[in-house]
């Protein structure tokens, strides 16, 4: 503690910005520290060796690319099985409207601050060092294990693929985690390497591959909605949402629901109203990427103008996809089937599509391919998502310089999308899948919650800064948005909320130990200081 306090008070009289004698104090103002939004501008103004390439339709459709994946072909159905019924439709509405307010607020931060970095980058110029720092470590699950989940599902679905195309299967032991008695999930680490290497390809390149993949991925979701609606069988959705256990008569059920147990549904988060909760809990991974957008402003040609339309275009025309994709899923198959790990658990569509779509087998095949090209595309952007995190966090001095490292040819940060690729492959490869995904939907949920309070105090604290796009009713949109993730998080399994604990705990040693000492901030040396920072804070400002 006296190591920490001695730190604490040189770095206090280097600065010469406070004469505190109180150790809280003069550590307080120095985590909370704030950097100034106009020379982080003038920073993003000359790009800081990112070459600006994207334009509002690449940042369209690389929100996609993030957006549609896994969330959508995999947490549907989890979604449906665990908590809403075939209300999962209402629970795609939650999540939309939280994530419509976080969007908004995303959009005014993205237009207004356009730099590499997304909601760890807002903080640091609206809430402080401390704060951008726990944003920053809460986005390594955002989009770190966000990767790593969609990876393991792309692993899913190429069996299926294989098991359609050629009668044939990856042994199970080469294909899953040793939590779930495999020794490795090899295809998932493949699919990272070759995405990874795109990636250091350089970032026009990986959006034109993504913009490919996302119009495959379009193709699939829209046959799979129109066709798929001639097999919608309304006793389906009957019940609409999950019934609650107490009150269940097991001698009065629809056929499709005799035999299933309901004592796993006791919670309040697992059936009725509560359901339809939980389950926007988990399909608001669904909606991870739209986020991702932000964290290539630095690379966006007018991002004053695109990021906005990037982010906001891409969450609308997902949701409206998704209430559809929802319906018709659980229309076509009743949603027991995916609580079943012998039927339609794993590859829930192609499931779908092979046991109650007569004469439509091509489709599942067809499916099943394009999924794994979306897939891709989801994976690829989670991967540049997290360099860039990374880029911006190594440029303040908070990890280590090889993050920032850009390469000669290609400029993009390779040497952290190695390191990114080395992380996400543990994950991967010896990690089951929802676990990973329980805990991207926490760090997204957390960065959501904060960049809602972010725009909030950006009001009060620069009320006359330029605002290329400004969010409508701030005070309304930015506190409900908080709110409505705030609840999600809630609803998340205590398994999750304890681990994602233990993950930010960890995260706030590596910051005081490693990311405080070595900020440039910390040191004096960061050009992006906000000079209000050199005022006597205990003289009455």
């Amino acid at each position: 503690m006296r190591e920490i306090e001695n730190f604490f008070t040189v770095r206090w009289r280097e600065l010469d910005i406070s004469h505190h004698s109180s150790f809280i104090a003069s550590m307080s103002n120095n985590i909370f520290k704030t950097k100034s939004i106009s020379a982080l501008l003038a920073v993003a103004q000359e790009g800081g060796g990112l070459k600006r390439t994207l334009g509002a339709v690449n940042l369209i459709a690389l929100g996609i690319g993030a957006i549609i994946g896994a969330g959508l072909f995999v947490r549907t159905a989890a979604a449906a099985a665990q908590a809403a019924g075939p209300a999962v439709t209402l629970s795609f509405i939650v999540a939309a409207i939280g994530c419509a307010f976080a969007g908004l607020c995303y959009a005014e931060f993205a237009a207004s601050v356009p730099i590499s970095g997304s909601a760890y980058a807002y903080a640091y110029v609206t809430m402080g060092e401390i704060v951008a720092w726990i944003i920053g470590w809460a986005l390594i699950m955002e989009y770190a294990l966000g990767a790593a989940t969609v990876s393991i599902a792309w692993s899913e679905y190429l069996n299926k693929f294989l098991e359609a195309v050629a009668g044939t299967k990856i042994p199970p032991e080469w294909c899953h985690s040793p939590f779930e008695g495999g020794y490795i999930n090899a295809p998932a680490l493949f699919i990272l390497l070759i995405l990874t290497l795109v990636l250091i390809r350089g970032t026009e390149e990986s959006a034109t591959l993504n913009s490919v993949l996302v119009g495959l991925k379009l193709a699939v979701v829209l046959i799979f909605i129109a066709v798929g609606w001639q097999f919608i069988n309304p006793a389906f959705h009957t019940p609409y949402m999950i019934p609650d256990p107490a009150t269940v008569d097991m001698n009065n059920l629809p056929e499709h629901l005799k035999g299933f147990d309901f004592a796993t549904h006791t919670g309040f988060f697992k059936h009725g109203y509560g359901g339809v909760i939980g389950g926007a809990a988990i399909v608001f991974f669904a909606f991870i990427g739209f986020d991702a957008v932000s964290t290539t402003a630095q690379e966006a040609k007018n991002p004053g103008r695109d990021m906005p339309i990037g982010i906001l275009g891409s969450l609308a025309v997902c949701t409206i996809l998704y209430i559809l994709f929802g319906y018709v899923l659980t229309g076509v198959a009743p949603w027991t089937d995916f609580a079943d790990a012998t039927k339609g658990k794993e590859a829930s569509v192609a499931y779908a599509i092979s046991h109650y779509m007569t004469g439509y087998g091509w489709l599942a095949t067809a499916v099943t391919c394009a999924i794994l090209a979306g897939f891709s595309s989801v994976i690829l952007v989670m991967l540049m998502g997290q360099s860039r995190v990374f880029y911006s966090m190594a440029k303040d001095g908070l990890v280590p310089a090889v993050f920032a490292e850009l390469h000669p040819t290609h400029k993009t940060p390779f040497k952290s999308n190695w390191i990114v690729f080395a992380f996400v492959a543990l994950f991967a490869g010896f990690i089951p899948g929802d676990v990973a995904g329980d805990l991207t939907s926490f760090g997204t949920l957390l960065a959501f919650v904060l960049v809602c309070i972010g725009i909030l105090v950006m009001r009060v604290k620069m009320p006359d800064m330029k605002r290329p796009f400004a969010t409508p009713l701030p005070w309304v949109v930015a506190p409900l948005g908080a709110i409505i993730c705030l609840g999600m998080i809630v609803a998340l399994d205590k398994v999750t909320l304890l681990s994602a604990l233990a993950w930010m705990a960890v995260g706030l040693v590596v910051y005081f130990v490693y990311g405080i000492h070595n900020s440039k901030l910390q040191k004096g040396t960061d050009t992006t200081l906000d000079p209000t920072d050199f005022l006597d804070k205990g003289a009455g400002h």
